[in-house]
């Protein structure tokens, strides 16, 4: 098991301990996966992320392998073994496994990818990775993309196999490339949001000579795709030190072609200093949104929290008193949220919530101390819809500010917000807001048939319950006559 170099040899025994205990774990799986391999003449050995998490103390029942063996070979040893075989990833020499295990008491589901020993390089005018299968494990881990993920354990006699002094590396929280940064991010220059994101995940600091990479060949990114620079930024967002790996990213300049609407809001100055820094209280506000996540992390309030000023730039005015204003960077913000989003690929319900959680942001600053009427309380609640909760967190997240009294009063004001939505929630069901007639009911009443006259009433009738609230029967039947009468 883990033998290296280290100035630290306590912190190597509890990494031995702890990959130990992990590698125990899974091995009723790996184990008898890896005896196959070598009953069909082939090598296994645990890889990756794998390894690394073990060493961490965090491995979970996704398992990565590598092997010598070639594709075909690989799904003719597990197809009498796994539960279900997915080979969608073969093209890249990666076939999936699922296999159900008996862990002590339990059966436990395992995830599992094989993949070939490989190497892949980018052609410069193509988005898709040139594959090519390697004969050693020596090969296959100087190829990947950091050294702390460049470690391996053959199964099943458990040796543990580190070139490029992984081990050290994750002792000491660094991200290192085996080879040369330039070689490595020249291969797959994904690697480098990937490094930022690695950073964001595991709090590691990134090499100088890396960093130095990244800046040097950001522009290399553009040759990824969109979904796979989205996913990468999922998982950094996602991470739990987003600010870290999205600070890195616009330092570097990664941001300026991948998500370029952050470094903008690095706004200088006015001289008398009248307003925020945009940037740093953006990368706040998201750090107070996850604050206040519940159920674990939200893509949705992250990237809302990520993107809710990204319209300030492009609004900033100087007054004539020397105040700067964005009027409107809600509205403007919210079209730009739903162009970057639509060009990286996310799902058409993604970025309406999410350009609507920008768009609604400013909502809540024309409340005041309490002025709002039930009508507007309604339409605020209407307006949320399902992103409610959620619009709940980012207003509450959007207020950075350092006075105390101001921050004090601003949390009491949405507090009795809050309240006057759960007392006519109570009251009325906002959550579900309708007319008091359906459409049926206004048809028979009318005496029409269905078209447009049908939503003009039904959208009179939902204005009428939004401005005074539910309204009996009869009530609601004589102000729809008394519309339809001023119709005709």
């Amino acid at each position: 098991m883990p033998n290296a170099n280290t100035d630290n040899p306590s912190a190597l025994s509890q990494v031995q301990h702890r990959a130990v205990s992990e590698l125990l774990r899974v091995s009723p799986a790996a184990d008898d996966l890896a005896r196959r391999f070598q009953e069909a003449g082939f090598s296994l050995a645990l890889v990756g992320g794998s390894v690394r998490d073990a060493l961490l103390g965090r491995l979970g029942n996704d398992l990565d392998f590598t092997t010598d063996a070639r594709p075909e070979d690989v799904l003719r040893i597990v197809r009498p073994w796994a539960d279900a075989v997915w080979d969608v990833g073969i093209a890249f020499g990666t076939v999936g496994v699922q296999k159900d295990a008996r862990v002590g008491d339990t059966v436990q589901r395992f995830q599992i990818e094989v993949t070939t020993y490989r190497s892949e390089v980018y052609d410069r005018t193509s988005r898709k990775p040139e594959v090519s299968y390697g004969d050693s494990i020596e090969e296959d881990l100087v190829r990947r993309d950091f050294t702390v993920n460049a470690m391996a354990v053959a199964l099943p006699e458990k040796e543990f196999i580190d070139p490029h002094h992984g081990l050290d590396d994750l002792a000491a929280r660094v991200l290192r490339t085996p080879g040369t940064p330039e070689e490595s991010f020249s291969d797959d220059p994904l690697r480098m949001m990937r490094a930022a994101r690695f950073a964001a995940q595991l709090d590691f600091e990134v090499a100088p000579d890396v960093v130095a990479a990244m800046k040097e060949m950001a522009g290399r990114i553009e040759i990824v795709s969109a979904e796979r620079v989205r996913d990468e930024l999922n998982k950094l967002l996602l991470s739990a030190h987003p600010r870290k790996g999205l600070t890195l990213l616009v330092e570097t300049g990664l941001a300026q072609y991948v998500l370029p609407e952050l470094p903008a809001l690095r706004l200088e100055r006015d001289e008398h200093h009248r307003h925020k820094d945009v940037y740093d209280h953006t990368l706040i506000v998201l750090e107070q949104a996850i604050a206040l996540e519940e159920d674990g992390p939200d893509l949705t309030l992250r990237l809302a929290a990520l993107l809710h000023d990204i319209g300030k730039p492009r609004t900033r005015r100087f007054e004539q008193d020397g105040r700067v204003s964005f009027h409107h960077h809600e509205v403007v913000g919210a079209k730009m949220t739903k162009k970057r989003m639509t060009a990286l690929k996310y799902s058409n319900e993604l970025v309406k919530d999410v350009s609507r959680l920008v768009e609604l942001h400013l909502r809540f600053h024309g409340y005041g101390t309490g002025e709002w009427t039930d009508s507007a309380v309604r339409r605020y609640v209407r307006d949320a819809g399902p992103l409610l909760e959620r619009l709940h967190k980012l207003t509450r997240s959007d207020c950075t500010t350092r006075n105390k009294r101001k921050a004090t009063a601003l949390s009491r004001a949405y507090d009795g917000l809050e309240a006057r939505i759960a007392q006519l929630q109570e009251q009325e069901q906002l959550d579900s807001i309708r007319p008091d007639l359906d459409g049926n009911q206004i048809m028979g009443i009318l005496g029409v048939r269905p078209g447009p006259v049908v939503g003009k009433a039904y959208q009179h009738l939902l204005e009428l319950r939004l401005e005074n609230g539910p309204m009996e029967h009869d009530e609601a039947v004589a102000a729809l006559k008394e519309w339809w009468s001023a119709q005709n």
